[in-house]
């Protein structure tokens, strides 16, 4: 299992990577077998019944054996104001044994103070060893971290000794990056580690064209994409930016609402279209106003996306599919992670507003 940050140890106050920023709510996060939530104390007895076993133990860095029992309780206080401050998300692995929920493990993320990183580490019991639950676990949140935490890369490091770790990692998208140590105290030192990492590109793909874009250029030219994208302006001056949802390419940039364009239809019918579709607005023709346009080229195709400006609508604004929605003031756009295409964009509209 790899050997941090999941420390089964009293550890001091995780701070918040999204400096200025809210924590992200959490929510339970549903495997088909399992359950990932957050700790409580009525975790510490069975915790400690699982960690306290020496073939789990040694694997793990930073982890004393024998594991004291009140080390359950304060490790796990912590990380209730740890999950709270939104600096890292130490959760309970749960499964269903007759109806019975039943602690399998641990699993958890901790956030990198002023970096857009993350460090992904876990342990699961060892009488749950060999039925995937490591693999379903961590690729369940670093699905789900990727997609909603303000980071673009997971790390994660592993005991030479533990190769079946290493394969876990390697399973949902991990890259070895490198070679290290790191202190292990149940095995009296520094013990030499594996690095790995992941990135959004590749838990999510990076962008690529649909089916049937148009045309290559004689020339040889990449196909076009046309897309439309629209800042909605609210009385504040504040605009409107949607982050792609798990399960999309790029899920957890922030972007302009909008979308690719039916064939036959303007632009604007399209905004009108995707501003109901994804945000459950009505908007008229006559409330856009175009503002400019971004060209950028991607692996595979060529991306054309006009921008219209919007002040008028019907309705509130609702992610409708599951995208986070967010009201930013022009000046803190840049502090928002956003596809290579839209940023050009970002000092057109704080100079105009």
């Amino acid at each position: 299992m790899p050997s941090s940050p999941t420390k089964i140890r009293k550890s001091a106050r995780a701070k918040t990577a999204a400096a200025g920023k809210a924590a992200v709510p959490f929510s339970p996060l549903r495997t088909e077998r399992l359950l990932l939530r957050p700790l409580h104390q009525g975790d510490a007895e069975a915790l400690h019944r699982l960690v306290n076993d020496w073939d789990v133990t040694r694997t793990l860095a930073a982890v004393p054996f024998p594991y004291p029992r009140e080390l359950a309780d304060d490790w796990i206080a912590s990380t209730i104001q740890d999950l709270d401050a939104g600096g890292a998300y130490h959760l309970a692995i749960t499964g269903d044994e007759e109806g019975q929920e039943v602690l399998v493990g641990v699993i958890g993320l901790n956030l990198d103070p002023g970096a857009r990183t993350a460090r992904l580490g876990y342990w699961v019991g060892r009488r749950f060893w060999g039925h995937g639950v490591a693999t379903e676990a961590a690729g369940r949140l670093v699905s789900w971290a990727l997609a909603n935490l303000d980071i673009d890369r997971i790390s994660a490091s592993v005991d030479t000794e533990n190769p079946a770790s290493a394969a876990v990692l390697r399973r949902i998208g991990f890259r070895q990056s490198g070679d290290g140590e790191a202190d292990f105290p149940a095995r009296g030192g520094i013990r030499p580690v594996w690095y790995f990492e992941v990135t959004r590109d590749a838990v999510f793909g990076r962008p690529e064209a649909p089916p049937e874009p148009e045309a290559a250029t004689e020339t040889g030219g990449k196909p076009m994409l046309l897309v439309v994208a629209c800042a909605l302006i609210d009385t504040d001056g504040r605009i409107l930016l949607a982050r792609r949802p798990e399960g999309k390419k790029m899920a957890g940039l922030w972007e302009f609402p909008g979308g690719k364009l039916n064939p036959g239809e303007t632009p604007e019918a399209a905004l009108i279209r995707e501003l109901r579709e994804e945000l459950g607005i009505d908007v008229s023709a006559t409330c856009l106003a175009p503002f400019a346009f971004a060209s950028h080229e991607y692996d595979n195709f060529h991306l054309l996306m006009p921008l219209y400006l919007c002040r008028r609508w019907k309705g509130t604004p609702t992610g409708r599919e599951k995208q986070t929605l967010a009201w930013v003031r022009p000046q803190k756009l840049a502090d928002y992670e956003m596809p290579a295409a839209d940023k050009p964009l970002i000092p057109l509209l704080r100079d105009f507003l």
